[in-house]
């Protein structure tokens, strides 16, 4: 493969990347800093003072904040200008949600109306919808919701039972059928909404207008967290639709969900990363200010093994988000320059990174659970009290592992989707996998020690690629048909794919960050690789070893068991040092600062 042409989505499994071909956040501009302190500003001023009145859901006090958002041009970032927008690349939509992801309950406002409720109709929409709807949500007049979950139809979308049928005189839809679960409910004005037309195989999607007649909301849902986001069930009885509020063609609302549902995933990936900043700086504080047996707890072992660790994750995840978002950028410029309509390219470069994006969404929402988890730990019983903020951030923090399709299917997904490119011959996966069975035949090469500060990672990265390829090539080709339903190995090789790529994007960040800075400037991010290098590679020799025992027996297993000990062979570091100084850093600063 040529090295100039641009990566495809999945292609990081087979393909050397190099650090000069990623973004890192080390490289936001001027213009890009702004909105994100915009977007902290807004936090701080509207939204943080006002915490338990959201959580309360005072009546009115959400929609006037997402009204305050739109006048700042905060729900029109990725709109056009000429609809009323700002019009920002696609990484710096990313950036603006990370910041107002360390908005608890109304992050997940705002993500529900500029993501899945805005963006199907700026995407799908002929011309008169988008003039008619798209101003109006981007300013924040009109607000937005997604109407896609069912009792009966969870993960598996299509199979919703909501039905759609045409009047007599062929003028409107009548829409009869029950939603849940459904965001911004409780005051949206649209609702994009999702349903089968006759005995349609595909879902159809509308746009319909919540105060039409036969639309009733049930109360709101009691639940564990964001607790102030509206969520409420929505019933349609003969609800009257026009024609032309049909979004994009008849039986198209399955592909919209979908392409939606994976802008929503990064999104969500964005969205975590803020909230775990947020409970990292928590953390700190307190550590800082507690005392016991006359030190601040900050001084312990124990308490900055837990700190250092919290930063290593979301350093980590911060660092393969930004990649991703400049992959997409870059592939939607690509579409648009061979003649593409912006919006299809849009469209078409998120889905080319479909498996990123399920990835991200996994990787994220795990994170945050990790770093809300000790935050609260840290706090020890005052974590536990309503008074602290890391008790409102553990309960919020639960629903992102459910939300945009549990972390269960996204984990099969990535690897459906990787498989998927590889049949239709967009990735060429099984020659590099044949390459690796044929080297567990032949007698390991040991040639010169590797040179440089991240020659052993290098070396590691290379392994976990090849443990990946030798793992999935072989469940391919034993398990054939029967490799959907084997959802324990799929689930395995999804875990070996997700650190791989998580591995790899902080090397090549890192790596990125010296050749700008210098190694002395870099101690403490080459500290977070060298650890967490070190740990993961324990991770995926254990996901191998379970994927192995279960479809492989006698030779041919001890033969790919000892390929995989070589492939996640590492050599060792102290992690100790390494977690001190990284904690050190940031008890130093009060705040994450990385």
């Amino acid at each position: 493969m040529s090295e100039n042409k641009a990566i495809i989505g999945g292609e990081f499994i087979i393909r050397e990347t190099k650090p000069e071909e990623i973004f890192i956040p080390e490289e936001w501009t001027e213009e890009q800093q702004m909105i994100a302190k915009m977007c902290d500003d807004f936090l701080a001023q509207e939204i943080n003072p006002h915490l338990d009145r959201i959580d309360e859901l005072e009546e009115g006090l959400m929609p006037s904040l997402l009204e305050k958002a739109g006048e700042l041009g905060l729900l029109g970032l990725s709109v056009p200008q000429d609809l009323g927008g700002m019009e920002v690349d696609f990484k710096t939509t990313l950036l603006a949600t990370e910041r107002l992801g360390a908005g608890f309950s109304f992050s997940v406002a705002y993500g529900a109306h500029t993501g899945i409720g805005t963006l199907p109709i700026l995407y799908y929409g002929n011309k008169e919808q988008k003039e008619k709807y798209i101003p109006k949500l981007a300013s924040g007049e009109w607000k937005a919701s997604y109407c896609l979950t069912e009792p009966s139809a969870g993960s598996d979308a299509n199979s919703g039972k909501t039905k759609a049928v045409l009047s007599d005189d062929g003028k409107h839809y009548l829409i009869t059928g029950q939603k849940m679960w459904i965001t911004n409910a409780g005051f949206a004005d649209v609702f994009i909404v999702f349903a089968k037309i006759d005995d349609d195989k595909n879902l159809s999607a509308f746009i319909v207008d919540s105060k039409t007649e036969g639309i009733s909301l049930n109360p709101e849902e009691k639940k564990m967290g964001i607790k102030g986001s509206s969520t409420r069930q929505v019933f349609f009885n003969n609800v009257k639709v026009p024609v032309e509020n049909m979004l994009s063609e008849r039986e198209n609302g399955f592909k919209i969900a979908l392409n939606i549902l994976n802008i929503g995933r990064i999104k969500l990936g964005a969205g975590v990363l803020g909230g775990a900043k947020v409970g990292i700086s928590e953390s700190i504080k307190y550590a800082n200010e507690r005392e016991q047996f006359g030190r601040p707890i900050s001084k312990y072992g124990a308490i900055r093994h837990k700190i250092a660790e919290q930063v290593i994750r979301t350093y980590v995840l911060e660092s393969a988000l930004y990649r991703a978002g400049q992959n997409i950028e870059d592939a939607v410029k690509a579409y648009i320059e061979s003649g593409m309509d912006e919006n299809e390219a849009t469209l078409k470069g998120i889905e080319q990174f479909a498996p990123e994006c399920a990835i991200l969404k996994v990787a994220g929402s795990e994170v945050l659970d990790f770093v809300s988890d000790e935050a609260v730990q840290i706090h020890g019983g005052i974590g536990y009290s309503a008074e602290s903020l890391v008790e409102r951030g553990y309960r919020d923090s639960r629903i992102n592992r459910i939300f945009e399709g549990t972390n269960e299917i996204n984990r099969m997904l990535t690897v459906n989707m990787v498989l998927r490119k590889a049949m239709k011959g967009e990735l060429d996966l099984m020659g590099p996998a044949m390459a690796v069975a044929n080297e567990l035949m032949s007698i390991p090469e040991f040639g010169d020690a590797p040179e440089g500060v991240f020659a052993e990672e290098y070396k590691a990265l290379e392994g976990f690629k090849k443990s990946i390829l030798m793992i999935a090539g072989s469940a391919v080709q034993k398990l054939m048909q029967t490799l959907a339903k084997e959802q324990e190995v799929l689930m395995n090789i999804a875990d070996i794919s997700i650190d791989t790529y998580l591995a790899e994007s902080v090397l090549l960040r890192v790596d990125k960050l010296i050749s700008m800075r210098g190694e002395e400037a870099c101690k403490d991010e080459i500290a977070i690789v060298k650890t967490f290098f070190y740990d993961i590679a324990d991770k995926i020799h254990k996901a191998g070893k379970d994927a192995i025992h279960s479809f492989v027996e006698g030779d041919e297993a001890k033969m790919m068991l000892m390929g995989l000990r070589r492939f996640t062979k590492i050599e060792g570091v102290n992690t100790k040092e390494y977690r001190q100084q990284i904690a050190l850093r940031v008890i130093e600063a009060g705040k994450y600062n990385f």
